[in-house]
């Protein structure tokens, strides 16, 4: 293969979406698959776990200013745990991975590799609580679970292990778990929407989509530019049937003893996959300044006549941006030509490409090509530093804004169940439909077209603890039966 061929990007983000984002990830070093006979897993190059790095560090950032504290729980959890939550049992036994022996010795007790972390996190959180004084407890930890889905690799997005975050705290009433699920709801949305440049939207799942022995579970969801909608976070509003099952008590102000009400919530690496398919396009990688491992590329361009006053006017100005904090790579490599470079930059998604040749030397600028277009604008070198960050917030700006016109478009309305089955067929994206309640009216319109109720918005703008109830006389567009609420219908990932 050539070198051209190498950095090329052969497959169509538009008319072949699953081969286009196999080779984005491939070819810009993000990641590569496990070993054969392995499927689902993954190996995660350093340029892809840069990106993670990131944004586990926006995300811790703000955990830690709102009273979290890290910690860290054992991989595997006793199967006596995990059966007394009976829900959590039900709902991921078919995907949970078991250890039945330790060397040559067989385990008196199974153990589950965590596809979740409730049943061991409660019965110490049990531990550490006595009293009224010991709330609200929170802690995080970051970690990988596994989940033995038969599913298609799809890196970032489907892999029987993921990295992620979770979350788990108590409460001494309903309310102040309930303030807690929207607080992680809201510092998720602006992760994806302030750092990852994907506007969401947000609401929670229907009961029969809910986390395994939750009274709630909220979500943020992502609509990808094929139509698909992406699971971006969830928060989950326990209740008390955790901490029923693990004991996990507390001495009130007048001494009787009662049940805390917990908290979970988790953010995985599937953000990751939602931040290629979104910015990405038939050249490789997009990436916001925000996340960007390298936000500039410096690459000069000379004769042999020019070279020296060009290499140093670049690596002068690479200096100087990296004073100031800029994440910036100068390119100087002899052995390539700057074309070969522009192309290989623009296929890692770096957002700014500074070029710097004899006529930027002589004038005393920059010319500067934004990734996303390839928007060319010309920089007094004198005032990069100080505006360099306009120019970050420029592309982040045209990201988000072809992200939110791809959302703002794609969200539909029906009244009746040809309808849902018809839009979504035709255009994808979210079709907004009245809704009974019944989970056979969500199964018919899967059965047909393989979309599923992602989401039921909140009721008003207090974002009450149950979903919003329709108004007046309407029907459901599936089964005809007076409606409740509207659910979101889409395909997903």
């Amino acid at each position: 293969m050539t070198d051209a061929q190498e950095l090329g990007i052969t497959e169509s983000k538009e008319y072949n979406t699953g081969e286009w984002y196999a080779e984005v990830v491939k070819k810009a070093g993000l990641a590569n698959y496990g070993p054969e006979g392995m499927s689902g897993f993954i190996v995660t190059r350093p340029r892809g776990y840069a990106l993670w790095e990131r944004l586990q560090g926006e995300l811790d950032a703000r955990f830690k200013d709102t009273g979290v504290q890290n910690a860290y729980f054992p991989l595997f959890i006793p199967e006596s745990y995990l059966e007394r939550e009976k829900d959590i049992v039900e709902g991921f036994d078919p995907e949970v991975a078991w250890v039945t022996h330790g060397g040559h010795e067989e385990l008196e007790e199974r153990l589950a590799v965590r596809p979740t972390s409730e049943s061991i996190i409660a019965p110490y959180m049990s531990q550490w609580v006595r009293s009224h004084r010991d709330l609200p407890l929170r802690v995080n930890q970051w970690a990988s679970v596994v989940r033995w889905e038969a599913t298609e690799t799809k890196p970032f997005f489907r892999t029987k292990e993921f990295l992620w975050q979770e979350g788990h705290t108590a409460h001494a009433t309903s309310e102040g778990a309930w303030e807690e699920t929207m607080l992680r709801l809201d510092q998720y949305e602006d992760v994806y929407e302030d750092v990852l440049a994907i506007p969401v939207i947000r609401g929670q799942k229907p009961d029969h989509d809910k986390f395994p022995g939750a009274d709630t579970t909220t979500t943020v969801e992502a609509l990808m530019p094929d139509g698909k909608s992406v699971q971006g976070a969830t928060s989950h509003h326990l209740g008390t049937s955790f901490a029923e099952a693990f004991d996990l008590t507390y001495a009130d102000t007048d001494e009787e003893e009662r049940v805390c009400n917990t908290t979970s919530w988790g953010f995985s690496w599937r953000s990751l996959g939602a931040l290629i398919m979104t910015h990405s396009d038939d050249q490789g990688l997009v990436l916001p300044p925000t996340i960007a491992p390298e936000q500039v590329v410096v690459v000069p361009i000379w004769q042999e006549d020019t070279k020296d006053e060009v290499l140093e006017y670049a690596e002068d100005l690479a200096e100087d941006l990296e004073s100031e904090g800029v994440r910036v790579e100068l390119d100087a490599r002899d052995e390539r030509n700057p074309g070969f470079k522009f192309n290989e930059w623009e296929l890692r998604g770096v957002p700014l490409r500074f070029e710097i040749g004899p006529n930027e030397v002589d004038d005393g600028e920059i010319t500067a090509v934004h990734r996303p277009d390839g928007e060319s604008v010309t920089l007094d070198r004198d005032d990069v530093t100080d505006e360099i960050h306009d120019q970050f917030d420029e592309v982040f700006a045209k990201l988000y804004a072809a992200a939110e016109e791809n959302l703002s478009e794609n969200v539909r309305e029906a009244e009746g169940r040809n309808e849902i089955l018809g839009t979504i067929g035709q255009h994808g994206g979210y079709v907004k439909a009245p809704w009974c309640g019944d989970e056979d009216c969500e199964t018919e319109i899967k059965d047909q077209i393989a979309a599923e109720i992602v989401m039921v918005p909140f009721e008003g703008d207090d974002e009450k603890h149950h979903p919003a109830v329709l108004e007046g006389d309407c029907d459901c567009a599936v089964c005809g039966e007076a409606a409740e609420t509207t659910a979101y219908f889409a395909k997903s990932y």
